[in-house]
Order: C-alpha cells, then structure tokens, then sequence
C-alpha cells in the first residue's frame, strides 16, 4: 500500500514551474497553487495582466490533489438549512454557483483540451437510517420545486440498481460530475502558463508587508512586489495572514483506494458508478476511478494532522467502514492511503472577496473541488473591474472564538458528532 495521493501517483508532472530567484514585479501575486489561484492565474493572464503564482510546494499539493474526486453540485448543507440561514435569495444564488462551477470546469477542460476523465456522474445523498431518508424528503421537495429539477428522489428499491449496500433511499443531484484531480491540476497550471502567468513552486510565503498601494512577499527563494494579492491557500494558509487563519479550521479528511475491481465486484457494489455520499455526521463518500478503483473516504478522525502515521490510523478506520458499507469487498487490497486538511468555516459557507488589503476565495468546508476553480475566476474578474459575479461578497465572516490556527478544540467536536449519530 502507497501511503500519498493516488491523483498525486497518476498525473504527469508539471515541468511548467519557474526556474531562478523568484523577484520581479507583478499585478498581481497569487498565493497557493490549487484550484482557486491557478484558475485565477489563467483568467488574470488571459486578461492580459503579468501574473505570478506562489505555490508552497508543488502544484496540486494541499487540498486540490488530496480529495476524494467529486464534483458535486448543491451545497454542504440541506437547501432548507441554507435558507433559513441565509435567506431564499443567497440560498438560491449560492446553490446556482455550484451549479455553474461544474459547467465552468467543463468548460474549461474543453477549452483547454485537459485530458482528466471529466464526467457527469450524477450524486448520491444516501440515507443511512430512515429518518435521514424523511429529512432527505423534505430537501428534495424544496430544491426540485425552488432551485433545480435536476433531480430525483429515490426509494430503497430504486438503490438496488445504484449501489449494492442496503440504504433507505436517496437525493439524485444529476448535474454532479467527477474527474482526476490530478491530471486536471496539472492541466491547469499548464494552462495558466500557457496564456503568459509566471508559476514558481517550493516557494512558501513567508513574509507580506503592504505600503504606499504595493505588496511585497518574500519567500525562501526570493521576493516579488506586486499591486493585488490573492490569498488561496485554504487549510494551508501561513501564520502571516491572520485574519484567514483564525477563521478556518483545518480539519483532516482521509481516502484509501482499492485495488481495480472485477466486473462483477462493479456489479456487486457501484453498479451506478455515480458519486456517493452518507447522510451520517461521521459518514463516508466513494466513488469509482477512471480505472475502476473504489475510492473511499470520510472524516475517519477528528485530527488536524495529516501524516503516513495519521494517514495509517484513519486508513484502518476507513477500511473497516468500506467493509461495513460493502461486506462483499471485505477483502480487497488497498493500494493507496492518503490523508489532507479542508479548510472548514464555523458555519460551512465558502468566503470570497476583500479584506485587510487582499483578495482571498476559500472556506469551502470539504465542497471545494466543484467551487473552487469558478470562485478564482469570479475573484479574478473582480481584479480586473469586471462585473462582480461573487455570491458571497457581503457575507459576514466573525473568527472562531478561541482559535488562532490550530483547533484544539477538534477531539471535543468529533465526539459531539458520534454521539449526534448514535442518537439521530
């Protein structure tokens, strides 16, 4: 067993990186190479702005290369949830820019010709016990009739022909897709280099200091000085932006992959071949690979380290899971264990936009991977004076009370929620 991403194992490698001192000066300097600043990074430089990319070790490295591959529309809460919270009009809007965010993606792979499996999948909401299924309902009855009619309720029965794991019904969110993450970062870097952006890897930030309308950032390899910064960093963000840190808390999320599977296991266990999540607090997602590997993940500890030791821990959890949701591969190998931080907010609402003299897109609370590439060209365009497209802009944002960058307080959340599911 491999203890690193598989989407890190099959990618190509980006040879587009800069070589030499990182110096010069820039409009603008985008901080973390991810989906979000490496999508910015090719509209900025398509708009014809000189842009540089800050990646702190290689591109796709943080949370774009260690997900679980979904590409799933509809938001991280129930539609109702989001309502009651935010009100119908950003609930409407912010579920809309999910929406768009794949369409933006495929968009962009064919416009780019990036070679990453994109497909539109469908996505599973699965109840795990019955009353998840009632609350599943309800959802669904609000976001067919408000919001999207691109989807479906289905019944016990109708999962027989889906997944092969007794479920008490499920939400089908057809406009969800999946692809390589992996190849897909690569391609994107590749394409932001290609429309003239300057991407220099192993060059964490270690400094920034703003005077007279300019921008300096230093890193271990050099400085650049620059008149707009994007902060895109995530879980991952450094010490030196603050504000960001003590407003995310960086929790572990954890993946094995199997062996490819048979045909007739396929048969047995994903004979949909969509992407799935449980309705549980705790609970799990999967899907296949390209090459028909079952791809298994979930919150396996409430941990805000990610290492092989970690990774190890959580792998044994997930495995024993995968065994419980699917008894008929219980005894498949696992080929790759790997682990990563997401970038969680206290309500589980992405950010995007303006403060303390820099831009910023992140926060997406494990629901990155489809918003991420469409919130860096919206943040992009709002760079460059164009129409402000942003579905957040305006959203308060208050810090995390007691938390300036490490959350010590994860142990206490994890056993709030397996209580929660013992319970509900």
């Amino acid at each position: 067993m491999k203890f690193l991403s598989y989407w890190h194992d099959t990618a190509p490698a980006f040879a587009g990186a800069a070589q030499g001192p990182v110096e010069g000066h820039y409009d603008v300097a985008v901080i973390g190479g991810g989906f979000t600043g490496l999508a910015a990074a090719r509209q900025l430089a398509k708009a014809g702005a000189k842009v540089v990319v800050l990646e702190a070790e290689r591109v796709g490295w943080g949370a774009s290369g260690r997900n679980g591959g979904h590409l799933n529309n509809g938001l991280a809460h129930s539609y109702l949830a989001a309502k009651a919270e935010l009100g119908r009009e950003r609930a409407i809007a912010l579920y809309q820019a999910f929406d768009e965010s794949i369409d933006t993606i495929e968009a962009l792979i064919a416009e780019e010709g990036i070679d990453c499996s994109f497909r539109r999948a469908g996505k599973l909401k699965l109840a795990s016990k019955p009353q998840h299924f009632e609350a599943i309902a309800r959802n669904f009855e609000a976001v067919n009739t408000e919001v999207d009619r691109d989807t479906a309720l289905l019944c016990a029965q109708d999962l027989k022909q889906e997944v092969g794991s007794p479920f008490c019904g499920a939400m089908l969110s057809k406009k969800s897709a999946m692809m390589h993450m992996g190849r897909y970062v690569v391609g994107l870097a590749e394409a932001a280099t290609r429309h003239g952006a300057t991407v220099f890897e192993s060059a964490a930030v270690t400094e920034h200091r703003q005077a007279a309308g300019r921008h300096a950032l230093k890193t271990a390899r050099g400085s650049v000085t620059a008149d707009a910064v994007l902060v895109a960093t995530g879980a991952y963000t450094p010490s030196t932006f603050g504000y960001f840190r003590r407003r995310i808390i960086a929790v572990g999320s954890f993946i094995i992959a199997t062996r490819p599977l048979t045909a007739a296991e396929i048969a047995a266990s994903m004979p949909g071949n969509r992407t799935c999540v449980t309705s549980m607090n705790i609970g799990n997602y999967f899907r296949l690979s390209h090459d028909n590997r079952l791809i298994f993940g979930g919150r396996a500890r409430f941990s805000a380290k990610s290492d092989q030791r970690s990774d190890a821990k959580s792998g044994a959890i997930l495995k024993a899971s995968l065994a419980e949701i699917f008894p008929q591969l219980v005894n498949v190998e696992i080929d790759y264990c790997w682990g990563g931080l997401v970038d969680m907010t206290k309500d589980r609402f992405p950010r995007a936009g303006y403060q303390d003299g820099v831009w910023y897109a992140m926060g997406y609370s494990g629901h990155g991977a489809q918003v991420s590439t469409h919130l860096g060209m919206i943040i992009a365009d709002a760079i460059l004076d164009r129409p402000d497209r942003n579905p957040l802009k305006g959203l308060e944002w208050p810090a995390v009370p007691g938390h300036f960058g490490k959350p010590w307080f994860l142990p206490l959340v994890g056993m709030y929620y397996k209580m929660l599911d013992k319970v509900q």
